[in-house]
């Protein structure tokens, strides 16, 4: 059956690492060289914790804030921290059962936040980081707006011209370890871009900004507040040889724009911030030392908030249980029995392995079809006849591949769901704990529509394929329509993702009942990816996604 028409299939490797962001405050800071800078965001009229002044401030010449999701990582002088392996944010039930630390940086511009909050990133030494920015947040300018900023008549520093609202229930959302939405602005044109960027995956939430303390709601959120306070003969000089050098501005320009915006809004506005903080740093990042204390106080927070996976436990947690209503296991028929035969012996040649699991692939692929909603519907044949048929009732069918065995899935879909778009997960164990860990996911854009068929060749213990199901529930998913197919499944693993989400529709083409101490499936088919793709097993003779994936 077709799938309705949808874009192409996602790429298949993350992009180029982005160069660091230039250190600096406000659209006043300049764009780095390949990639946008990225600093502040948006915002919206206030009633909030500080009164609001009449100033207004200059246009900004043309940088553009960027959020990126993609790779996750942090370039420093030294080295490139890539934050991946990202361990279960939720617990056996599926919820999120901590919410993600979440660090606000506030400071007068050009005072240095940036630069602390790398700092930070880099001795915290945690997977998935995400650093939110006020440049994001921005307003976009009315048309009488638009001309006071022609005229550098308009006040960029006023915490009115940040939409404080949205700055709110994204960091919320965050929080919730939900997947979001950032703005892309442009401050050349004073708008936001079509395109906006996706944040995902935060343990830790670093949000910096000029005004990031001043929201009495948004100051709720954080967990730890930090106030960067740098002298202001320092943030001046940074400022003049920041749009001297590279903004080709006069000083006599920068000056004037710095006494009548700059400098009253940090009077009035952004130092009286400072008592709400609970650290304030001197001197920015020279501070090393407060730094350290800061970055020590993290570490024994996120110690508390650390979730461990009790693998035992949710080995025996549904023994004995009947099978849950969600499961639908293809028919055994001797034709399928026949298949099974022929991949679960170990004397199998690879061609042969292949061949006869493409087969059941297909097979797999044909049934989980039949669960997708339908409607009635009248077509004409060629005779001039009506015949009354079905369609498909639903907007778009999505294939999301658990890496690597699930890949070898997706021609089985394709083969029969035109057009289909793909994504890809990549989830491996820990060695030291056990636990799996999210390293890399590539999802097509707003699929929160879609059914989403969710592949994986086996399914041992279930703790792969829930982080799956869980990624895909923080992308607005509904759990109704996620589709979680795999050639072999353990009960273990059937009863572990049925707990944890009751609604995901569990389809396989047959379920072995144990699962040993290393947790493989017994007995099982081997090394799905290894006896695939023709590679060396590992020593112990495990299966790829029972030991390397856990799944």
């Amino acid at each position: 059956m077709a799938a309705p028409p949808a874009s192409a299939d996602a790429p298949r490797s993350p992009p180029p690492p982005p160069p660091p962001p230039a250190a600096g405050d406000g659209p006043d800071r300049p764009a780095d060289r390949s990639e946008p800078a990225r600093e502040d965001c948006n915002a919206e009229s206030l009633d909030r914790l500080l009164p609001p002044v009449g100033a207004r401030r200059s246009p900004r010449k043309r940088t553009t804030s960027q959020c990126k999701s993609e790779p996750p990582l942090l370039r420093t002088s030294k080295r490139t921290i890539y934050t991946a392996g990202r361990p279960p944010w939720y617990n056996e039930h599926g919820t999120q059962s901590k919410e993600a630390f979440a660090i606000g940086l506030g400071g007068g511009s050009a005072s240095g936040k940036t630069t602390v909050a790398r700092m930070i990133i880099e001795a915290l030494d945690v997977p998935w980081v995400v650093l939110l920015s006020m440049d994001s947040f921005y307003k976009v300018l009315t048309t009488q707006q638009q001309e006071q900023a022609a005229h550098n008549n308009f006040n960029f520093d006023h915490p009115d011209a940040f939409d404080f609202d949205l700055i709110v229930s994204t960091l919320k959302k965050l929080k919730q370890g939900k997947s979001v939405k950032v703005p892309v602005y442009d401050f050349t044109t004073h708008s936001r871009k079509k395109d906006w960027k996706t944040l995902y995956g935060a343990n830790v939430i670093i949000f910096e900004g000029i005004m990031a303390f001043a929201d009495k709601t948004l100051l709720e959120l954080l967990d730890m507040k930090i106030f960067v306070d740098t002298d202001s003969d320092i943030r001046l000089v940074r400022r003049l040889r920041r749009d001297i050098s590279e903004r080709g501005r006069d000083i006599e320009g920068v000056i004037k724009q710095y006494n009548k915006f700059v400098k009253p809004a940090f009077d009035q506005y952004i130092q009286p911030t400072m008592r709400v903080a609970d650290i304030v740093v001197p001197w920015g990042s020279g501070n090393t030392v407060a730094i350290d204390l800061i970055v020590q106080h993290m570490h024994s927070q996120l110690e508390e908030r650390k979730l461990r996976w009790d693998m035992a436990a949710l080995a025996s947690a549904h023994q004995c249980h009947p099978l849950p209503r969600t499961l639908s296991v293809l028919k055994s028929t001797p034709q399928v029995r026949g298949m099974h035969t022929i991949i679960r012996d170990k004397e199998t040649s690879r061609d042969e392995f292949i061949f006869y699991s493409k087969r059941l692939m297909r097979l797999l692929i044909e049934h989980a079809l039949s669960f997708l909603p339908f409607q009635d519907c009248v077509v004409q044949t060629p005779q001039g006849q009506d015949y009354a048929g079905k369609c498909y009732a639903g907007k778009q069918i999505t294939g999301v591949s658990i890496l690597r065995a699930g890949e070898t899935m997706e021609p089985a879909l394709r083969a029969v769901c035109k057009d289909v778009r793909i994504g890809t997960i990549l989830i491996q164990t820990n060695q030291h704990t056990g636990e799996p860990e999210l390293h890399y996911l590539r999802l097509p854009k707003d699929i929160s529509d879609d059914h989403v068929i969710l592949m994986d060749c086996t399914v041992s213990t279930g703790a792969a394929a829930m982080m799956a199901v869980r990624v895909l529930l923080d992308h607005d998913v509904p759990e109704d329509k996620i589709f979680l197919l795999s050639l072999l499944m353990a009960e273990m693993g059937v009863h572990s993702v049925a707990y944890a989400f009751p609604r995901v529709r569990i389809i396989t083409t047959a379920v072995d009942k144990r699962v040993n101490d290393l947790f493989r499936i017994i007995p099982g088919i081997g090394n799905f990816g290894d006896r695939y793709f023709g590679t060396d097993a590992a020593p112990d003779g495990s299966d790829e996604e029972e030991a390397a994936s856990t799944s």
